[in-house]
């Protein structure tokens, strides 16, 4: 069942010599239950693409369907509740809140839509994050590992379409991105998540079950890991 559809993205900044075209013309699907991973260069379009997926920004054409919805046509106001509930943002630098500990970072999502906490998924979520003895704990009090995964955990709490991550190990170590990549994984695997994780390291990107290759905006290859 296809949960992700891009159609003819296209995304430029700036006009006549300033002019740069981000992403051209990219087109691709994701069904339901997939691990994609994105990779490129650094200014290949990878990003882009990823804001443009979550709704983070608006192309300048082209267009973007989940779950069958068209999520250009919602405004600003629909857009971001949409995001809220059906898309979990995990990103390089965690962006944690730093007055919030880790089960009220984790449920922030839920708090700002007013929804109740389940006690039960909540514990197990905790369990499965390895952070059942830290729930208290600042993110100041965290290691980078703890801290990424309370942020995989705020993604995964609402129960999302996509789980999108934006280099989630970039600011790890090789033991602690082992264990994120690990932790998505499982998270694809036991709980049927749709994962699209952007990454700059192939060794990482070999978790997914495709990887795709975008250069100057462009989808280069495709292939299965």
């Amino acid at each position: 069942m296809e949960i992700l559809k891009v159609c003819n993205l296209t995304k430029i900044y700036g006009k006549g010599t300033t002019k740069v075209m981000a992403l051209d013309n990219v087109s691709f699907s994701v069904e339901k239950g997939e691990f994609v991973a994105i990779v490129g260069a650094s200014g290949s379009g990878k990003s882009t693409l990823l804001h443009l997926i979550g709704g983070v920004d608006r192309p300048t054409s082209g267009k973007v369907f989940i779950e069958g919805q068209d999520i250009y046509n919602f405004d600003d106001d629909k857009l971001a509740i949409f995001r809220r509930r059906q898309i979990g943002l995990i990103y390089q630098f965690y962006n944690l809140i730093p007055i919030l500990n880790v089960v009220e970072n984790i449920t922030l999502p839920l708090a700002l839509d007013n929804r109740g906490i389940d006690p039960e998924t909540l514990n197990s979520l905790l369990k499965t994050l390895g952070l059942e003895h830290r729930q208290n704990h600042l993110p100041n009090e965290l290691s980078g590992g703890q801290q990424q995964r309370t942020s995989i955990g705020r993604a995964l709490i609402t129960h999302p379409a996509l789980i999108l991550a934006d280099e989630p190990t970039g600011n790890l170590d090789s033991k602690a991105s082992d264990e994120i990549v690990a932790l998505l994984k499982k998270s694809n695997r036991d709980l049927k998540q749709t994962i699209i994780m952007i990454t700059h390291n192939m060794e990482i990107a070999k978790y997914a079950d495709r990887i795709i290759k975008i250069e100057d905006g462009k989808i280069a290859t495709e292939e299965s890991s």
